[in-house]
């Protein structure tokens, strides 16, 4: 079932996106070589509860963490650790979710660690633009398979594939919505879109072939052939005419400033 959200509703979701923002505004002034996965997850954990949110990930279906934190070739769900020590040159996908006033708010963000080959930089840009591409199809009469058209077409156009196994989701009063939104599709196929409908749209986009393995903790998906992957996602509400962005990047930006990718 799709829940249609009240303009009411959008804005406290708005409000919990804006924390989520927050926090990796805090997550990308720690990034750098020798930063372990865990103390990115510390410094997201505390600052989501002394602003009154609460870290949705954390113990979700069993999940130990606040984050997800996957590094170079790990597409998703990478659990956070002491263990994980960021390296120059490494990439580091950040995932993660907040719930503020009874609404939840989810997005991920790729960050470079040091400096980063330009090819893993052409990755995760293409990436971006893919979530782009995907959130300007997400009006009120377009169809759910328009969204998942422009972001397969665009990763397959610069010749990467697209994780087909994970995908985006409604989004509200529970974490996970109704209706799943796919990374790949065909324009004209899916449900009608409108005016109200929160989505978390975000590609995961694979630089090698679109396989993936479950790692032992049977929660960190990677690349078979240990290629780097990129994940960007933002919450955004379907409106007329242009979706409106409930999450936000621009903590992020104002961090890494020209490193912005």
């Amino acid at each position: 079932m799709v829940f249609l959200k009240t303009d009411e509703e959008v804005e406290l979701m708005r409000q919990s996106n804006q924390l989520l923002g927050m926090a990796y505004g805090e997550v990308a002034k720690a990034i750098a070589p020798g930063v372990t996965t865990a103390q990115l997850d510390k410094i997201a954990h505390d600052f989501i509860c002394d602003h009154g949110g609460i870290p949705s990930c954390l113990g979700y279906e069993g999940y130990p963490a606040t984050l997800c934190t996957s590094v170079n070739e790990q597409v998703v769900h990478g659990i956070p650790s002491k263990d994980v020590v960021l390296k120059d040159g490494d990439i580091v996908s950040v995932d993660g979710c907040v719930q503020l006033h009874g609404f939840h708010a989810d997005s991920a963000y790729t960050f470079p660690v040091g400096e980063v080959k330009p090819e893993v930089l052409q990755l995760m840009k293409i990436t971006k633009q893919c979530l782009y591409l995907g959130i300007e199809q997400a009006i009120t009469g377009r169809r759910l398979g328009d969204i998942s058209f422009a972001i397969q077409n665009h990763a397959e156009k610069a010749g990467y594939s697209v994780c087909r196994e994970f995908v985006g989701h409604g989004i509200g009063r529970d974490m996970h919505e109704d209706p799943e939104v796919c990374n790949y599709g065909r324009r004209g196929n899916g449900i009608v879109l409108k005016s109200g409908m929160t989505l978390a749209i975000e590609p995961m986009i694979m630089m090698g072939r679109r396989n993936v393995i479950m790692e032992d903790d049977g929660w960190t998906a990677r690349a078979a052939d240990r290629k780097p992957a990129a994940h960007y996602e933002l919450s955004v509400c379907v409106r007329d005419g242009k979706a409106d962005i409930l999450s936000t990047f621009d903590y992020i930006q104002a961090v890494l400033g020209d490193r912005f990718i």
